[in-house]
């Protein structure tokens, strides 16, 4: 039980990272949109995403900040558009961290639980139902 909780850790810091490289090896469209590229799955409200590159914006950025829009990287695809909440960044967050993720069982992927866009002191936290 242990060696399971340590490998479910291990797996979840690797996927931290990468989600943090993602953001500085990848693009920033504006302040409210941001490409994410993963090494691995990860989930978010209702979806699974497979390893790869995606857009994270603001569904209506002149409008209600509340939606969060997930696409594939050419748009052609929608995975998920949400209400979300405002969640203050952490103080001790890095500035190019870009995604916080909660806790998961060993087979299954590490939820996302916040998507700071680049530069915001704010993000926007993922509700999760169970």
């Amino acid at each position: 039980m242990v060696h399971r909780s340590m490998c479910a850790a291990i797996g979840l810091a690797v996927v931290s990272l990468v989600a943090i490289g993602g953001r500085t090896s990848g693009e920033s469209l504006g302040a409210d949109t941001t490409y994410l590229t993963f090494n691995r799955a990860v989930a978010l409200p209702g979806v699974a995403l497979g390893a790869g590159t995606y857009i994270f914006e603001l569904a209506s950025p002149n409008g209600d900040h509340s939606l969060v829009r997930v696409s594939s990287r050419d748009r052609k695809k929608i995975y998920l558009t949400a209400f979300t909440n405002a969640i203050e960044r952490p103080s001790n967050m890095p500035e190019d961290q870009m995604v916080t993720f909660g806790e998961a069982s060993a087979s299954a992927p590490p939820p996302i639980t916040a998507w700071y866009p680049y530069g915001n002191s704010t993000g926007r936290a993922f509700i999760y139902w169970h």
